[in-house]
């Protein structure tokens, strides 16, 4: 029975030398340690066969030999785990000398780098940028600025109120304009950008959300020709450096005299082409002397300040800029759309 156990010993250690992996290595043990088939169990059932005398000197060599092989099988679970941990490197392994992938990364809408650059052009010229909320009350949206009480933009037609009617959502950035002349005492000089909301029904010129930048004057002595020299240093900045401007009279309820702005076409230059229906002027803004009554809703005496208000579609500007032909196209958030635009 010795010899038995010698052999075992002896085929032990030639399977060990042939382990390589974890599984192999759980494989041997089971072999050996298990407490139902295993090697050194069935030796111990072998007691029962030798005599009264025999067993307990047996019992210690097959003891002995449990112990030499869990002490061997320790040791080579160390190997097999450290084999596996190599193994994983040369298989990980990374030339840190190689170039690393591109990363994708966001950028800002074409309509917010837009909004942007118009922001930087006036901000050169020495403009603060103002805020104001997207809900408003009548009097912010409407009644400081002029507008009469059946007038068609007060209609629920036309704008998003909110509840029983005392909120909407703002129609336009020129709320921002009202309150920045409640808060800050003449002189002043600032622009408010951001989204405004209208009922209209979605096409390729409109969409119900979209976004406006207004800007405003006013100071002592400020002047109509004030008014057009900004416009067209702007013009100049912001489409082509020989742009030209043209004022149309027009009305709006918070400016008096109220103009349309036109643009000289910077894409033919002004000869005609499609884009400015062969007119060489495209529109761009609509703009004015801050109307008096204006002034006195704020609290500021009309007699002493005189003041210019202005106000674009930053999404109209976008779309000349980069021959969009649908506006939706700005709210589809397609990734293949807005790659076009990705700036670094």
């Amino acid at each position: 029975m010795r010899d038995d156990l010698a052999r075992i010993m002896e085929g032990f250690e030639a399977e060990c030398r042939e382990v390589r992996d974890e599984p192999a290595y759980g494989l041997l043990r089971e072999r050996y340690l298990s407490r139902e088939k295993g090697l050194l169990t069935l030796q111990l059932k072998r007691l029962r066969d030798l005599p009264p005398a025999e067993r307990p000197a047996f019992g210690q060599e097959v003891n002995r030999l449990k112990a030499a092989i869990e002490t061997r099988l320790d040791e080579l679970a160390g190997q097999v785990r450290l084999a596996a941990y190599q193994d994983r490197l040369e298989k990980e392994r990374l030339d840190v000398t190689l170039p690393g992938f591109p990363v994708a990364r966001g950028t800002l809408h074409p309509v917010k780098q837009v909004e942007a650059e118009i922001c930087g052009i006036f901000q050169r010229m020495g403009y603060a940028i103002a805020e104001g909320p997207e809900i408003e009350t009548d009097f912010f949206n409407f009644g400081a600025l002029n507008f009469p009480p059946d007038h068609p933009a007060r209609d629920a037609q036309d704008t998003f109120f909110i509840g029983d009617g005392s909120f909407l959502l703002r129609t336009h950035t020129s709320p921002v304009q009202i309150r920045t002349m409640q808060a800050v005492a003449p002189p002043l000089k600032v622009i408010a950008p951001g989204k405004v909301y209208r009922k209209d029904t979605p096409d390729a010129t409109h969409f119900p959300i979209f976004h406006q930048i207004e800007g405003l004057v006013v100071d002592e002595g400020v002047s109509l020709a004030d008014l057009k020299g900004t416009l067209e240093h702007f013009a100049r900045e912001c489409f082509a450096a020989d742009a030209r401007i043209r004022l149309r009279p027009s009305f709006f309820p918070f400016v008096e005299p109220g103009a349309e702005v036109d643009v000289s076409c910077f894409f033919c230059g002004g000869r005609g082409c499609r884009i400015c229906k062969g007119s060489g002027w495209i529109e761009i803004l609509g703009a004015g002397m801050v109307h008096p009554n204006v002034f006195d809703a704020c609290g500021i005496d009309s007699e002493r300040y005189t003041g210019f208000a202005f106000g674009m579609g930053i999404d109209r500007v976008a779309i000349l800029r980069y021959g969009v032909p649908d506006i939706r196209m700005f709210w589809e958030n397609d990734v293949r759309f807005l790659n076009q635009f990705h700036r670094f």
